[in-house]
């Protein structure tokens, strides 16, 4: 054992550093389904920044120091308190937020969300296709694209309910077509594990596998 971890140093080294840098630094995320549609859509791999909010034990959710705070607007991974599966949402609301959701409009600490003119198409979906509106909501400082889908059943309605501390609300981009924190509640911040900040590569993964290269390299907002 001795003659063979001395023969293959080299080779272990760099694997302990790989782990590290992985599970300490940085890392990337596939994204497997339509959640985050229009912004993240299926067969892009984004960059995750692991040292965006904390400096975490690798391997493990124990937070050794906090280096960053979320904002709202950032579109983060995160371990479900649910059933640990990892996520890709966005952070709506943070700590001592009160946030409520009307029909679905947004209010964050009692003031709505201004909506664009919905822009309608069809996603496709399992059965062909479904009807969709695509608008751009505003909430603050924060601004992204969101989508609604027609006939599908979601909590488009809840609340008023104050974040707690050390917890985050977050919700998919995809309105009526994600699992998000109006299903498993909030997210403890130990949970999180990085700021996603980049597309790096993309494919139609539910299609051609055609590679879309007018998303490689494209800045997540």
């Amino acid at each position: 054992m001795r003659n063979w971890i001395k023969d293959n140093g080299g080779f272990i080294a760099f694997l302990l550093c790989f782990v590290f840098f992985r599970t300490a630094i940085a890392d990337w995320n596939t994204i497997p389904s339509g959640s985050m549609r229009p912004n993240l859509l299926e067969g892009d791999v984004v960059f995750v920044n692991r040292l965006a909010y904390d400096f975490k034990l690798p391997l493990t959710d124990i937070v050794v120091a906090h280096i960053g705070e979320p904002r709202r607007g950032d579109i983060a991974t995160f371990s479900s308190p649910k059933d640990g599966k990892r996520l890709i949402k966005r952070i709506i609301a943070l700590p001592g937020d009160r946030v409520e959701m009307r029909d679905e409009i947004l209010f964050i600490n009692g003031k709505a969300a201004e909506y664009s003119e919905p822009e309608a198409l069809w996603e496709p979906s399992e059965s062909g296709g479904i009807k969709a509106l695509r608008l751009t909501e505003t909430s603050g400082q924060n601004k992204r694209q969101i989508q609604l889908l027609a006939g599908l059943f979601a909590k488009s309605t809840f609340g008023p309910m104050e974040v707690p501390e050390g917890n985050f609300l977050m919700l998919g981009d995809n309105r009526d077509n994600s699992a998000d924190s109006r299903y498993f509640g909030f997210v403890p911040r130990h949970l999180l594990i990085g700021q996603a900040q980049r597309i790096l590569v993309s494919a139609d993964i539910k299609g051609s596998w055609i590679l879309r290269l007018e998303r490689f390299g494209q800045r997540l907002q």
